[in-house]
This record gives structure tokens, C-alpha cells and sequence, in this order.
């Protein structure tokens, strides 16, 4: 069963510049390593930039020592650092949705706590709020990762938009800003990575306008993808031939 602890918190800084209040979260899976440096880097840009913050992390039945860090982080940086447990791994989808369920404020960003991102970027998406603006998707400049893993990727990325009609051009980009009231009736299900073409499919067509970003995509430093394994990817194909049907021939059908 999932367990939080703290409230949500106002941040520290008396003159913030981001007018909206903001939930970040990080899914891990064994990202000890990873996760102190990217925990005080977030709450120093949310500092400047949000007038009301919380970060959440979802601890995934992690094998590691990322519960005793988190542990540390939290007596370390305070009440708005939230901590999620899963006690079994439910995969990333599970991650993402145990995530967005614990988001109280007005727009959730989200990121892998694995440090392949920087999230000192964040306020590049920040910047392209706007009434009419329901999801901030960032795309990798360049990614960095090994070459067969960029090759997977690609052809998961080109497969999954055709498939779906999705316009997104880096559907595995995960890292988003996404108006927390869309994600209210998304009735997401997936439990793999396939989450993310569920999630996009779904924001698409909510009638709110889709911006991207470039971001930058660092090497990993530590740990091991979970995507990139046998079970994962195919756990992931069965799961998005179930949306495929789902979400396309079932809705045509109707």
C-alpha cells in the first residue's frame, strides 16, 4: 500500500516570480545515488520560481538505499519534500500514476529520478504557461545513451505516433508540465512505459494546446534502465497493443 507523509508548503522565498502553484515528482526505482543532488537542485529553482511548491517522490519498492536517502533528504530540506512508498516495484506506469494522484497543486511536472535530466530547465516550460496551454513537453536536443538504446528508441517513438496519431514529436520525453486538472478524469492504466502514449493521447485530445521545449539529456550516471530489459519491453508491447485496441479500434467501432 502507498503511504505519504508532509503537506504541501509554501517555499522559502518571499518574492516568488511564477505566479501558479506547482507539484513536482520524480518516480525511482534504485536511485540513491542520483537522488540528493537532484532533490537540492529542485528545490533551489522552485525557490525563484514557484509561489507555492511541493516535490514528491515516488519510492517504487526500491532494493537499494533510496529509502534511508530519502529519509535524510526529508529531515534535510523539510515538510514540502513528500515521500510516496511503494513496498513492490508496480512499474513506471504505476510510478507516474501514484504520482499524479498525490499532486495537490495546480500544475504537475514530472521527471525520472534517475539525474538524465536537469531540472534547472524546468523554467524554460514555466515560461509557456498560458490559459489556453494544458500540457509543456520537453525534447531531447541530443540523446545520450547508448547507441542500441537510441536506435529502440527511436523506433518505439516513430511507431507509437503513427499508431496513435500522436503529434508530439518525443513521446519518450518525460519531462512534462501538465495542468493538473486534465489529469483528473485520465483514467490511466497502463502500468509499463506505455503510460506515456496514454498520457500524451489523452492530453492531445483534452482541446488545451501542446507546447515543446527543448531540454538536454545528460548520460546516465549511475544504476541501469528498467525499460530496456526483456520482461519490460515485453510487458510494454502487450500493454500497447491493449491501448491500441482500446483507445483506436474499440473507439472506431463505437
Amino acid at each position: 500500500m502507498a503511504t505519504s507523509t508532509a503537506p504541501t508548503v509554501s517555499p522559502r522565498s518571499a518574492e516568488p516570480q511564477f505566479p501558479h502553484s506547482l507539484s513536482v515528482f520524480f518516480p525511482a526505482y534504485n536511485d540513491a545515488p542520483s537522488l540528493p543532488l537532484l532533490l537540492r537542485r529542485t528545490f533551489e529553482v522552485l525557490d525563484r520560481e514557484a509561489s507555492q511548491y511541493e516535490v514528491i517522490v515516488v519510492n517504487d519498492g526500491s532494493q537499494d538505499a533510496t529509502g534511508a536517502v530519502l529519509a535524510q533528504l526529508q529531515a534535510e530540506l523539510g515538510p514540502a519534500l513528500r515521500i510516496v512508498t511503494h513496498e513492490q516495484n508496480r512499474g513506471y506506469g504505476g510510478a507516474l500514476r501514484s504520482g499524479f494522484a498525490a499532486a495537490q497543486n495546480d500544475f504537475v511536472f514530472y521527471t525520472d529520478g534517475d539525474g538524465q535530466y536537469d531540472v534547472s530547465e524546468l523554467p524554460r516550460l514555466l515560461r509557456c504557461v498560458a490559459p489556453d496551454v494544458g500540457l509543456v513537453n520537453g525534447y531531447k536536443t541530443k540523446r545520450h545513451d547508448p547507441w542500441h538504446r537510441i536506435l529502440i528508441g527511436a523506433l518505439y517513438n516513430r511507431f507509437a505516433r503513427f499508431l496513435f496519431r500522436v503529434k508530439l514529436r518525443d513521446i519518450d520525453c518525460d519531462y512534462r508540465l501538465i495542468r493538473r486538472s486534465l489529469l483528473t478524469g485520465a483514467e490511466l492504466r497502463s502500468t509499463s512505459g506505455t503510460i506515456c502514449v496514454e498520457l500524451v493521447k489523452r492530453l492531445e485530445g483534452s482541446g488545451m494546446r501542446v507546447v515543446e521545449v527543448p531540454v538536454s539529456h545528460y548520460a546516465r550516471q549511475h544504476g541501469s534502465s528498467q525499460f530496456f530489459r526483456v520482461r519490460s519491453l515485453a510487458t510494454t508491447f502487450a500493454q500497447i497493443t491493449r491501448l491500441y485496441c482500446n483507445e483506436v479500434l474499440f473507439r472506431r467501432s463505437r
